[in-house]
């Protein structure tokens, strides 16, 4: 756990666990939680208060804030000019507790067990929707706070009304506050090779399935990167993403819950014919040596590891946000490719034909906050074009250009360092509330050679085969209570046999009893709780 703290820390140990609990003022006033979630407190009609205008208030109060960060990242976004001056002109101190993704499922059950809680909590990766339906007494009601003290938040749901129905739970109140991320491509991760051993090798970049086994197997038998030794790997992924290799099968699961819409009926990827026609193509090419052996075993320290090998770039073909993120030395020999047309002649590539933009659980106010008003207050001053995206790529005058014609542009990263890590460096990035309306994101002039303006030029390899995915929707706590019970087995059955077909084959002589042993743990009562929520979404108006 990354134990850096901003701004005064404020350090509780609970079971054994720094957990920031409650909010002050700096007056020292001992905090104690509300018992009533949907209620103000006494805040509004303190003197010390402002309902509008900054600043908030005008005696410090310090909030305490939780959020997760990716790996070892830290704390380095709070030194954000933007988030400095925010509290200078509000006069709300935040405590920021940050925890790596790597720690924070032990940390979690521990507060969630424990109760104690921080005053808010910042970014989706914290609590998810199970999380909070379950634990309902620990978060509040947000409408009434929304209505009073958040006039950026209003507006931006009444501009698009997708704000307001992603952020409403079953029982018809919003717990979480929402997102709309800047300058977002249709395309999520797409396919990346070496352009310098395709050259190398006098290949043309592979289109159809034919067309990436000649290339993928060259790769490994011709020594494209010119060291002597046969040590490239044609591919290398994580056991966590193993799935990439089937999106040319039209198999785009970007909810990671195995459903996806074909000609708008719900189909469950694992038990369909594209899903076995896929482990008996990537059974080839791991019968081949074309996939590296460790792809069902390393975690993203040993592919790194790989990627960035000092001496020579050993991966040929991956699939990445951009080509630049991950491959260090390496970068400039890779490029993206259009997606690889699969057995049907068609393209498929996972992504949103709506736009990768919209998010939901971004801020929570917890019960344990003695200042609600104030919370709410402070979290809406992110809901404006300048102030999410700063938020997203960093301050006005570190990161982003603020041009005389109105326009904003985007600085050059440090040498040596991607544009992408630059902005995870410099700002909450993809977590925390935020709205840019299409209207402000024409203000944004972003160079297509690199970070998010690359991104967004590569899309267009891709956009136009972005497949519908399921969408995002709620469980009731019903079905949330019911959901592990049956996804637990089901996923590890799934996950181990498709690595044992991979790896020795067997898939069509097994299929069958497959399939059946799937239904006997549940998987059709498991697929009418996915329909169940789907219509419930489609419903919704």
């Amino acid at each position: 756990m990354v134990k850096k703290w901003m701004s005064g820390l404020v350090l509780v140990s609970v079971l054994g666990t720094a957990v920031l609990t409650g909010c002050s003022s700096d007056s020292g006033e001992k905090n104690t939680a509300s018992n009533d979630a949907g209620k103000s407190s006494a805040s509004a009609s303190n003197d010390n208060f402002h309902p509008e205008g900054l600043p908030i208030v005008d005696k410090t109060v310090t909030l305490n804030a939780l959020t997760i960060r990716w790996g070892n990242m830290g704390d380095s976004f709070a030194k954000n000019a933007w988030l400095q001056e925010l509290e200078k002109n509000s006069n709300v101190k935040i405590n920021w507790q940050v925890i790596s993704n790597t720690d924070w499922e032990t940390q979690k059950s521990v507060m969630l067990a424990s109760g104690k809680m921080p005053d808010i909590i910042v970014g989706d990766m914290a609590f998810g929707d199970a999380d909070i339906m379950n634990n309902l007494s620990l978060f509040r009601p947000l409408d009434d706070y929304i209505d009073q003290y958040m006039p950026n938040l209003k507006a931006a749901m009444a501009e698009m009304p997708d704000l307001k129905k992603l952020s409403t739970f079953p029982d018809g109140k919003v717990y979480s506050l929402p997102a709309r991320l800047p300058s977002r491509p249709y395309s999520s991760i797409q396919p990346v090779i070496n352009k310098a051993w395709l050259d190398k090798l006098g290949l043309k970049e592979p289109e159809t399935l034919d067309d990436l086994y000649k290339v993928l197997k060259a790769f490994k038998e011709q020594d494209p990167n010119d060291n002597g030794v046969l040590d490239e790997i044609p591919y290398s992924d994580t056991k966590d993403v193993d799935m990439n290799l089937f999106a040319p099968f039209g198999i785009t699961d970007i909810r990671n819950n195995h459903m996806m819409l074909k000609d708008g009926k719900l189909e469950y990827i694992p038990t369909s014919d594209a899903y076995k026609a896929g482990i008996a193509w990537v059974n080839k090419l791991y019968s081949e040596g074309l996939i590296d052996k460790e792809t069902f075993t390393q975690d993203n320290t040993m592919l790194t590891a790989k990627r960035q090998n000092p001496d020579a770039a050993l991966v040929g073909f991956s699939y990445q946000w951009t080509p630049d993120a991950v491959f260090g030395p390496w970068s400039k020999q890779y490029v993206t490719i259009a997606p690889i047309s699969g057995p049907d002649g068609k393209k498929y590539q996972v992504g949103d034909p709506n736009g990768l933009s919209f998010r939901r659980n971004e801020l929570l106010i917890t019960t344990a906050c003695k200042y609600p008003e104030i919370a709410a207050r402070w979290a809406d001053q992110f809901y404006t074009g300048e102030a999410s995206i700063q938020n997203f790529w960093g301050a006005i005058g570190t990161s982003i250009s603020k041009n005389d014609d109105g326009t904003y542009s985007l600085m050059d990263p440090p040498e040596g360092t991607s544009a992408d890590a630059w902005y995870w460096d410099s700002s909450l990035r993809d977590f925390g509330p935020k709205y840019v309306s299409p209207e402000f994101e024409k203000k944004i002039k972003l160079d297509p050679a690199t970070g998010d303006g690359l991104k967004l030029q590569l899309d267009n390899l891709g956009k136009d085969y972005v497949t519908q995915p399921f969408p995002d929707v709620m469980y009731t706590v019903e079905e949330y209570e019911e959901m592990p019970t049956l996804t637990t087995d089901i996923e590890n059955y799934i996950k181990s046999t498709r690595a044992k077909w991979i790896t020795q084959g067997g898939i069509d002589e097994e299929w069958d009893s497959y399939v059946k042993q799937l239904n006997d743990m549940g998987l059709q009562k498991l697929i009418q709780i996915y329909s169940d929520a789907y219509d419930r979404y489609q419903n919704v108006k």
